[in-house]
């Protein structure tokens, strides 16, 4: 075929993906309609994957997976905003690693409310002024986020799904900037990523903590003897140019994020469950604590101690495993575990996250101004 040829099918493909989208979006917003008279919740965490499984199971190519579930993830963003205006509260500021884990989870479309801080994030989820929370869990080398952890023992919120993160960071600094920098700013989680390379190669730069690393590239780009650790797309929304590329010392650095919202999706058949709960005091009260899950089979993937404040020394336990608490093996064990412990909160069971593709994120708002997602 020539190449007008060609791009006269493309066209003509263009047109019939055009009117099969409306035709979607239509259907999507009458299941809206439908949703609200029944008091339902208009995001559903359980469709959403199911509906991705199938797609990606049913692809023949040439399109690869990823880009597959990042073109289906925008479609659905616009069904959701035409469905309800939702909103998305984060830890701000805008162009942090949870912007972006918030726009990897819900796409472009939606209206994303930056918060000063996690129990901000939490409060603004409460009172429905948003109608999900994005907040970060854990990374994979600085460990569980305290916080996060804190805002569940006394929240009603439940846990509606996770995502994971791939984090690169990079040593920044404005046009002409002074090499090596006297001071270094970023946040305090990110000097800890970034800890071995900048003992090796800037031992004697000062090191500035700030709120986030959207504040770091701020400080850079206003002070030519400062450097700021941040991502890619922060240097690009500042203007700085990148030092040194991808200094976190491991190269499998990944932050979890948790979505939180007033009710808890239903199972899928690959999920995660999160409880909380608090043990008597004898020998042996934790491990009688996690019986119920050996003998149900279940397997646990993150077990968390934080102290109670309630009385010295008292504890309460934070434990993802695998299953969802509709299953009859995570009930049994969830009715034994009753039986063994002063206090037990189910904090939500969801569908178990997936490395989602970086380069899917979009890179411009509704307006087309440029990025809004970069770090942490």
């Amino acid at each position: 075929m020539t190449l007008e040829n060609l791009r006269r099918e493309i066209d003509a493909v263009d047109e019939q993906i055009l009117e099969l989208l409306n035709r979607r979006i239509r259907a999507a917003m009458q299941i809206g309609s439908i949703k609200r008279e029944q008091g339902k919740e208009i995001y559903a965490p359980e469709r959403e994957k199911a509906l991705l499984d199938r797609l990606v199971a049913r692809n023949a190519g040439p399109l690869p997976a990823a880009t597959l579930r990042a073109i289906y993830r925008e479609i659905m963003s616009a069904a959701l905003s035409l469905e309800k205006e939702l909103a998305i509260a984060f830890l701000g500021p805008e162009a942090t690693f949870c912007h972006q884990a918030a726009l990897l989870k819900f796409g472009g479309s939606l209206r994303y409310q930056p918060q000063p801080s996690i129990a901000e994030v939490f409060a603004e989820v409460e009172k429905r002024n948003a109608d999900y929370g994005v907040v970060p869990i854990e990374n994979s080398t600085e460990g569980v986020v305290t916080y996060t952890l804190d805002m569940f023992i006394n929240s009603d919120l439940k846990i509606c799904a996770e995502l994971y993160l791939p984090i690169e960071l990079h040593l920044m600094g404005a046009p002409g900037a002074r090499r090596p920098p006297l001071r270094i700013h970023s946040h305090p989680q990110v000097f800890g990523q970034c800890r071995q390379w900048l003992l090796r190669n800037l031992p004697a730069a000062e090191r500035i903590e700030v709120s986030s690393t959207t504040r770091a590239a701020q400080r850079a780009a206003e002070d030519r003897e400062s450097a700021a650790i941040a991502s890619q797309l922060a240097a690009q929304m500042y203007g700085l140019e990148i030092h040194e590329e991808k200094i976190q010392d491991s190269p499998h650095n990944m932050t979890r994020f948790l979505v939180v919202g007033p009710a808890a999706p239903g199972p899928t058949g690959a999920d995660k469950t999160s409880l909380l709960f608090s043990v008597r005091d004898h020998v042996g009260a934790l491990h009688e604590s996690l019986e119920p899950f050996k003998t149900g089979g279940l397997n646990l993937t993150r077990i968390e101690s934080r102290p109670s404040k309630r009385k010295p020394w008292e504890y309460y336990f934070f434990v993802d495993f695998l299953g969802h608490a509709e299953d009859a093996d995570v009930a049994s064990a969830l009715a034994q575990l009753e039986h063994h412990c002063t206090f037990v909160k189910l904090l939500g069971s969801y569908p178990r996250g997936l490395l989602p593709d970086v380069a899917s994120v979009p890179l411009k708002n509704e307006a087309g101004e440029a990025p809004l997602i970069p770090d942490a």
